[in-house]
């Protein structure tokens, strides 16, 4: 088994970090050693752990500053490093350009381009040395800027005496949606071709006011464009469009392939693992944007057609048109949004919105995930009706094969998660880290003592 998470909080180890840690290649998920009695350095080999989304440094009493070697960890999206002895400037991949300052400070002297973190500054150059340099680059400015002037005089005058139309170029050869070559007459031309005038086999998703294709520029460059449609609410498109990129500059977002369930060949491809994972992935998305964005963001709208794949199959959150961010002196009374059939049922009579509308939602496309379909005709009929004599294995997609043992282990708890998140009451649901957690405990070969042939649904206790 391959260690995609570490944590080792809340302990009494003192001594150093020991710099092997950085040769577990496989730590993809999580690192947390916060709340321990660790000193010293930070070894330069924890930047070997290229693909670690989240690393929990915080609570101990480490010195000196932040490894240069942090840069080369691209997927790191979370790192608290709060409450020790740090110093010097803070990371600037780009990942964490958005980070909160809270997950430097205290500290001995951090500095950085973070809102609430002293800019760093250079060491200054003595007197002698500054007047050196000056006397050096004076006249080299003076060059450049004589220079500068006689081009603008030159182009002004080319422009007056003959107006040509801007000739074409093409997008060969350089990124058209880097800031100095940014062409939206091109890059529209490009998308438009990629999709082909944007023809529905491009489209990997929907939202309530738009439609997101696929589209593969000429520089090779895969992205996802979301078309507005044009109806007689514009206005109220517009406003729900600002809210979508207001929510996405907050937090990232990587994604190309829908997930769907009505594809004979990509149902039988995503098989029970994949699916377990699946579920892990989303579970921690969610539990991300309710526990670790501050303020907390609600999706609203966490369906099977809102969760998007890469091609490795790991699962991504997509469509923050109706995300809703929770402020401490918000009401938090909204309209009703979201997917008929995903929406919590405590918002058929309130409008006041919670986290647990989505943890509703999750459990939802978790059952949508183990049956292959949507559970509606099992919430409709067993589940509701107080029958608790369906069988689990009578519900299972038949389109991949049939489970390990070990599947059936993880199986049983994912089914007994989904019904806990299916609760009428709000407060009976799990948070959504906590639902997390549950994922993420490997279920031991006695974890469910009855066989899963004879395993049957009940609702509001125990699944095993």
């Amino acid at each position: 088994m391959k260690l995609e998470s570490l944590k080792i909080n809340n302990n009494n180890f003192s001594g150093s970090l020991p710099s092997a840690i950085g040769n577990l290649a496989s730590l993809q998920i999580m690192l947390d050693v916060s709340n321990n009695n660790l000193s010293g350095v930070l070894p330069q080999q924890l930047g070997k752990l290229e693909m670690l989304e989240f690393l929990n440094l915080s609570h101990n009493q480490f010195s000196g500053s932040i490894p240069s070697s942090f840069a080369s960890m691209m997927s790191l999206s979370t790192l608290d490093v709060s409450y020790n002895d740090l110093e010097g400037p803070v990371p600037t991949t780009r990942l964490l350009q958005n980070a909160s300052a809270s997950w430097f400070l205290p500290n001995k002297g951090m500095c950085g381009n973070l809102s609430g973190l002293p800019p760093c500054y250079s060491t200054p150059v003595s007197g002698h040395h500054k007047r050196k340099t000056l006397g050096l680059l004076l006249p080299i400015i003076l060059v450049v800027g004589f220079s500068i002037v006689v081009a603008i005089a030159v182009i002004i005058m080319l422009s007056r005496n003959k107006r040509k139309p801007q000739e074409s170029v093409t997008a060969e050869g350089r990124d058209l949606f880097s800031v100095w070559n940014f062409d939206g007459s091109l890059a529209f031309d490009d998308i438009v071709r990629a999709t082909e005038d944007f023809d529905e086999k491009y489209i990997i998703g929907t939202g309530g006011y738009g439609k997101v294709y696929k589209a593969q520029l000429q520089d090779g460059h895969l992205v996802a464009v979301k078309k507005l449609h044009q109806t007689e609410e514009e206005l109220d498109d517009e406003i729900r469009f600002h809210s979508e990129m207001e929510i996405l500059s907050q937090i990232r977002q990587r994604s190309i392939v829908k997930m769907t369930l009505e594809n004979e060949e990509l149902a039988k491809e995503l098989d029970w693992q994949k699916r377990i994972t699946l579920a892990t992935d989303v579970a921690q998305a969610i539990s991300y944007l309710h526990h670790e964005c501050s303020p907390p963001i609600i999706h609203r709208d966490i369906t099977s057609n809102n969760i998007l794949l890469d091609i490795t199959f790991k699962a991504f959150v997509s469509d923050f048109g109706t995300a809703r961010i929770l402020k401490p002196d918000s009401s938090n009374w909204s309209a009703l949004a979201g997917t008929y059939g995903y929406i919590a049922p405590e918002l058929s009579y309130t409008s006041v919105v919670t986290e647990k509308c989505d943890v509703y939602s999750f459990g939802m496309v978790v059952l949508e995930l183990v049956m292959g379909k949507h559970p509606r005709d099992l919430l409709d009929g067993s589940l509701s009706s107080g029958e608790q004599v369906m069988l689990v294995k009578d519900i299972l997609d038949q389109r991949p094969t049939t489970p390990t043992t070990t599947e059936e282990n993880s199986l049983a708890l994912l089914i007994k998660l989904a019904i806990s998140c299916l609760e009428s009451s709000p407060q009976a649901r799990p948070t959504m880290r906590e639902a997390y957690q549950t994922l993420t405990q490997r279920p031991s070969s006695s974890s469910c003592p009855v066989p899963f042939s004879a395993l049957t649904l009940q609702q509001g206790s125990d699944a095993c």
